[in-house]
């Protein structure tokens, strides 16, 4: 009988061993990798949706800062499990052929964005109104033949080399970073001196700026762009809720562009808390699906 007894204490002790190790794996388990660039709307958009998922569906987070074509191949390989800035139709055309039906498009997180080349408003307009203008030796000689780029493997960078091209223009595009672009913006509206950057919308600077787009008359840059959120294949098995909310989250433009306006005064992890207790009503759609209530 004793033998019994320490037999069972044994296998109880086993049994409740196991159980607590398979509880650590399952919490283990319970985290997501979303992929990012630090773009001034991907990472309110990034930061957002990772702070609901954290808050309320109990997943540990982990952000990836990388290369757009490394998201897109990470995504479709299954490295990460999602990634919020996929610029459609146009923008990330060649990026999302590759891996078209290695992934899950879950559809636009917001609409009507735009590409293009930007310049202050003090730049005379009768001097530089298009990009055609910037063929114009006096005009190439006032930039020094630069325009300020972003990262080299954005999809906007291989749009303005392309536009530099048909265009015929003889300059240079200056590959940096986002931030190093509205750096050297900056710098230059702080002298009155002029620039072109390549830029889009939504961008805090244009809240920040009188700047304006060139116009494009060739079309090189696009028109009206959706921007998707992707995720890899079998994340709806592996984390439904994650899931569903990637498919139900959908922000109006200018709410977004308040997140990143206030994130430029505070901090991303300031603005979208502060959304997030400003629109109870919306956010409790994009976790659970249902509609009603008011904010």
């Amino acid at each position: 009988m004793l033998h019994r007894t320490r037999t069972f204490a044994t296998a109880t002790a086993l049994s409740l061993s196991l159980a607590v190790l398979s509880t650590a794996a399952n919490a283990a388990d319970k985290q997501v990798n979303i992929g990012w660039t630090a773009w001034s709307d991907a990472e309110a958009v990034t930061k957002l949706v990772a702070k609901l998922i954290e808050d309320n569906l109990g997943y540990d987070v982990e952000l990836t800062l990388a290369d757009i074509a490394v998201q897109y191949q990470g995504v479709a390989n299954g490295d990460l499990d999602a990634m919020l800035m996929a610029w459609l139709p146009e923008t990330h055309a060649d990026y999302y052929g590759k891996v078209a039906g290695q992934l899950v498009d879950l559809g636009p997180i917001y609409t009507n964005a735009k590409l293009g080349w930007v310049v202050p408003n003090y730049v005379p307009q009768d001097q530089i109104a298009s990009i055609e203008d910037l063929s114009k030796p006096e005009v190439k000689e006032m930039l020094g033949g630069q325009i300020q780029g972003i990262d080299p493997g954005a999809g906007l960078m291989r749009l303005s080399q392309q536009a530099i091209e048909e265009y015929g223009l003889d300059y240079e595009l200056v590959s940096s970073s986002g931030a190093a672009m509205t750096a050297a913006l900056a710098r230059a509206i702080s002298r009155e001196e002029p620039i072109v950057v390549t830029s889009w919308n939504p961008h805090w600077m244009f809240g920040a700026y009188d700047l304006r787009y060139l116009d494009d008359p060739k079309g090189v840059l696009g028109g009206p762009e959706r921007i998707h959120a992707l995720a890899r294949k079998g994340l709806d098995v592996d984390a439904p809720e994650v899931f569903d909310l990637l498919s139900r989250f959908y922000i109006p433009l200018a709410e977004l562009e308040a997140i990143m306006a206030e994130a430029e005064q505070t901090s991303y992890e300031d603005a979208v808390a502060k959304y997030i207790e400003a629109n109870p009503a919306r956010v409790n759609y994009w976790l659970t699906g249902e509609i009603g209530g008011t904010n």
